[in-house]
């Protein structure tokens, strides 16, 4: 219980150094020395900074526009995988608003994004203790971690949306949770990852959330990314996610449920609080892109 493979997973750096990228001066991202060789073919738009970095050379009105064309150039090349057609924010870590790329160009560009996951629980009618957790299981045509086990809620953070905007609907979507059912939310850490992962860099801001749900209540999917759900009991769930069963975020979530709800042995706890907390986005800072 005490090996958590996602703990390590959430600060791996197996490939190329990385490099900054900048937008009008502002680190956005960063990238591997053959996302900078992909970007020579456009000089006139990406030009070396004196540290060894890459900035974007365009005008705040044809950023947008550039992106999207180098971005689906890259696609056709192979360096972009897992097309979404979804709009993602290109923001610097203050929270500015730098351009609008395509989700799965991400990965590439090093880019900051945000993941919102619940943890929907069942608790003990007499000690309000979590005895169960919903499980879901992700769809095989899924586009990354296909047939991996899931939380009940989870998903990226679209371009508009903020993480609990964006939970709300993914909710409806993945569980057919109503605005009645998300009336108990609550907001747990913020966990930070920066990985190296097939499709490139990944950092990722994960926003975890609780959801008590009542026994009897069964989800059930909207949008064909989950193929089936169950309820398991805490000690099963834990267990899953400790050995490896779930993606690196729902595992993560899981972990900071467990230990926030006093759901580990103390001497496994005391062993990974330490190594969640270091992951942990600073209230002041995360609270600039999800507002209470």
């Amino acid at each position: 219980m005490s090996a958590w493979p996602c703990l390590a997973a959430a600060r791996r750096a197996v490939g190329w150094p990385r490099r900054p990228f900048r937008v009008a001066g502002r680190e956005v991202g960063s990238l591997d020395a053959p996302g900078v060789a992909a970007l020579a073919a456009w000089p006139e738009r990406f030009r070396a900074d004196g540290d060894g970095g890459l900035s974007l050379h365009a005008e705040p009105d044809e950023r947008n526009a550039v992106f999207a064309s180098v971005n689906q150039a890259l696609r056709d090349q192979g360096l972009i995988r897992a097309w979404r057609d979804e709009p993602y924010a290109l923001f610097d870590r203050t929270g500015m608003l730098c351009g609008i790329i395509e989700r799965a160009s991400s990965r590439f560009w090093g880019a900051l994004t945000f993941g919102a996951h619940a943890n929907g629980y069942v608790a003990d009618p007499a000690s309000g203790r979590p005895s169960h957790l919903w499980i879901a299981r992700r769809s095989w045509s899924k586009p990354t971690d296909p047939g991996m086990l899931d939380n009940l809620v989870g998903g990226g953070v679209p371009h508009g949306q903020t993480p609990r905007q964006a939970m709300q609907r993914e909710a409806w979507e993945e569980a057919g949770l109503t605005p009645s059912h998300l009336a108990g939310l609550r907001p747990g850490r913020v966990l930070e990852l920066a990985c190296d992962i097939p499709e490139g860099w990944q950092h990722e801001w994960l926003h975890v959330y609780d959801l008590a749900l009542p026994a009897g209540w069964q989800p059930t999917n909207q949008d064909g990314e989950v193929a089936e759900h169950h309820l398991l009991p805490i000690d099963d769930a834990l267990q899953r996610a400790a050995s490896g069963e779930m993606t690196t975020d729902a595992a993560l979530a899981t972990l900071d449920f467990a230990l926030r709800h006093g759901l580990l042995l103390p001497e496994v706890a005391s062993l990974l609080a330490p190594r969640v907390a270091a992951l942990c986005v600073p209230n002041e800072l995360a609270a600039r892109f999800d507002p209470p």
